[in-house]
Formats: C-alpha cells, sequence, structure tokens
C-alpha cells in the first residue's frame, strides 16, 4: 500500500494550487480518504475529507476555497487549493482508511499515510 502526493509548491497570496494523491496497493473507491496538514509548531489538522460515496466535509477555515475529488478510475485524490492565504502554509499529507471517525476523516491511527508535499504561501 502506498500514497503519493504531488502538486505542492510557493505561491502567492490569493493564488492557488492542486494536490495529488495516487494510491496503489489499495482501490480508493472503498476507503474513506482525506488531506491533513501540519504547520511548524502546530498540531496535524484534518483539512478535507471524502468518503466511498464521495461526500465531502471540510475544516470550517478552506470552506468555500478548498475542494476535495477523487477519481477512482485512476485511484487518485485531489485537493484544489484556491484563495490561499499565508495560514494555508503547512505540509499536507494524504490519508485513507478502511473505517472513518463520526466527522468522516479516516481513523488516524490505522491509516495508510504519504510521505507530504510543502505548501508555502506567502
Amino acid at each position: 500500500v502506498q500514497l503519493v502526493e504531488s502538486g505542492g509548491g510557493s505561491v502567492q497570496v490569493g493564488g492557488s494550487l492542486r494536490l495529488s494523491c495516487v494510491a496503489s496497493g489499495f482501490t480508493t473507491s472503498t476507503y474513506y480518504m482525506a488531506w491533513f496538514r501540519q504547520a511548524p509548531g502546530k498540531e496535524r489538522e484534518g483539512v478535507a475529507a471524502i468518503d466511498t460515496a464521495g461526500s465531502a466535509t471540510y475544516t470550517y477555515s478552506v470552506q468555500g476555497r478548498f475542494t476535495i475529488s477523487k477519481d477512482n478510475a485512476k485511484n487518485t485524490l485531489y485537493l484544489q487549493m484556491d484563495s490561499l492565504r499565508v495560514q494555508d502554509t503547512a505540509q499536507y499529507q494524504c490519508a485513507a482508511a478502511r473505517d472513518c471517525t463520526a466527522s468522516g476523516y479516516p481513523i488516524t491511527a490505522t491509516a495508510e499515510w504519504g510521505q507530504g508535499t510543502q505548501v508555502t504561501v506567502s
């Protein structure tokens, strides 16, 4: 099982980035998937999650700016990030698990994780 993220980088405030997370070793259609982020000195937080039916949930700070999606044919998870803010600067990781919490995020203790991709907004 492997998750490989890409698409991070440096962008100006108000800009956009699209993160991708390619999964192998399992079928994304049967897993709960999500994007998490962690900024220096802060705890990891869930940014957006998508369930097996394609329903999405977002943390309040990114609602209306970020869109999570999944292409099961390509076994790939995406995060479209628009209107980026300095506060969005963080290491972003995708995660996948067979089970989710009440809030719809993969259970982190049993999740598969990617290596992360850095997003820097200035």
